[in-house]
């Protein structure tokens, strides 16, 4: 079963509030939830955000997919940088690293098909 980390709606119409929730990826947004380790209230006079370090931190090592708006709450809080300092190999890698194809002149003589 892929497992996110994601945003879950529960404010009012005008009023966003919102629980960081872990779900089935398939799940809807507002939909069934496996486990809600925060909230985020991002009204701008009084921008909230709360999470459970030790729930965040075990779903990651689980494998967890995290949104980017999670994936930047989580930042913000220093809980993924805890993350990479403990696992370095899961970090993402930066566009234009090793491994990824580099395109190559075509030589004199050669005509591309």
């Amino acid at each position: 079963m892929p497992v996110r980390i994601r945003l879950k709606r529960v404010g009012a119409k005008g009023q966003p509030h919102y629980r960081i929730i872990v779900a089935d990826s398939r799940a809807p947004r507002d939909g069934r939830e496996i486990e809600a380790i925060g909230h985020y209230n991002p009204l701008p006079a009084q921008t909230e955000v709360a999470v459970n370090e030790e729930r965040a931190l075990l779903w990651l090592e689980r494998g967890a997919v995290v949104s980017e708006t999670v994936m930047s709450l989580l930042a913000r809080q220093g809980i993924l940088e805890r993350f990479y300092q403990k696992w370095p190999q899961r970090r993402p890698k930066p566009p234009g690293s090793a491994g990824e194809k580099e395109s190559q002149p075509q030589g004199e003589g050669e005509t591309a098909p």
